[in-house]
């Protein structure tokens, strides 16, 4: 019989590829999800049965350990950009992760992948990057065999990046940025989802792995490099820090009074996240490590982005139109 496999957050961006990858090597997946019915469209990645989203709730002992029992090793990519009621950063970052390797330790599973970020750190003013410095601390107290990936900025089709501001370059000349000159590494999601893959199947040896594409850019140069592919041209804007701090104060403010119904489109944590570079350090272990070769960002972003150029659809057949004679 096959291996069973839990994903924790598997119907997620990066979490769906990995279940994709270990599919096709042939392990079956429980995808544990808060709503399964969400994450029906996981089940065609193998044949039938073989990949089955299953409800969990990662701040609870007991869930967390139904949707584990019988498996033999554990993926964790559960992790949110900023609060969203009782899954605050601590709740799920910091003690969701801790439970998750804790449990895997309690039921004799030797084999743990936990998915973190570049710039996890304790001493961070970032809450976000203080959790995810807490969750790796307690993944490794009890999984001190687990290993850790730690992507810079994730792209890919569904990513939440480089989509939410090629649709905000829809609606005027300017294209408003925090951090203009912070500097990112992309790195393509299904990279990711090889060594995750790589590493469930004993390929990767223990320890933390900093996960980085093959080009370093500052914020604004990956927003020019969107807007080319688009091919729509904006005044990249940079808002300041200490402006977008009392940006984020207000929005966070009326998610608060408005029970969450109101979120902005960015948070004081976030904010501080931006402040600091986001590409990998120049001792950490990474692809280079493993024998793998990232993807170049501009191998992959005309495969989704095209959507967001003037034309849509059209823009191959417009392009094509131009170079039409007429004898």
């Amino acid at each position: 019989m096959s291996k069973l496999v839990t994903i924790y957050g598997g119907s997620g961006f990066v979490g769906r590829y990995i279940a994709q990858r270990l599919a096709k090597a042939g392990w079956r997946i429980r995808v544990a999800v808060r709503r399964p019915n969400e994450a029906m469209f996981v089940k065609p990645y193998g044949v039938v049965g073989q990949v089955e989203p299953v409800f969990c709730n990662i701040r609870d002992d007991e869930s967390v350990r139904s949707v584990m029992h019988g498996a033999d090793a554990v993926v964790n990519c559960v992790g949110i950009l900023a609060p969203d009621g009782k899954n605050g950063f601590d709740a799920v970052q910091h003690e969701g992760a801790e439970r998750i390797a804790r449990i895997a330790s309690e039921q004799g599973i030797n084999t743990m992948v936990h998915v973190s970020a570049i710039g996890a750190d304790k001493e961070s003013e970032s809450i976000y990057q203080q959790t995810k410095a807490l969750g790796e601390e307690g993944v490794l107290q009890h999984m001190p065999s687990a290993v850790i990936l730690r992507p810079s900025i994730v792209f890919g089709p569904e990513d939440d990046f480089f989509n939410r501001f090629a649709s905000m370059s829809r609606f005027g000349p300017i294209l408003p940025v925090v951090g203009a000159d912070t500097k990112f590494q992309p790195v393509y999601v299904d990279d990711v989802a090889d060594v995750a893959a790589r590493a469930i199947d004993g390929e990767v040896a223990p320890g933390i792995y900093e996960l980085g594409g093959p080009e370093v850019g500052t914020f604004r140069e990956l927003m020019q490099q969107m807007l080319d592919v688009i091919r729509r041209r904006r005044l990249i804007i940079n808002i300041p820090f200490f402006i977008a701090q009392i940006m984020g104060a207000g929005f966070d403010f009326l998610k608060l009074i408005s029970l969450g119904l109101i979120s902005g489109p960015v948070t004081r944590d976030q904010v501080r996240n931006l402040a600091s570079d986001n590409v990998v350090a120049n001792d950490a272990k990474g692809f280079s490590d493993l024998g793998i070769t990232p993807t170049a960002l501009e191998a992959i972003l005309p495969s989704y982005l095209w959507r967001f150029r003037p034309s849509g659809q059209y823009d191959a057949i417009k392009e094509s139109a131009k170079n039409l004679r007429v004898d």
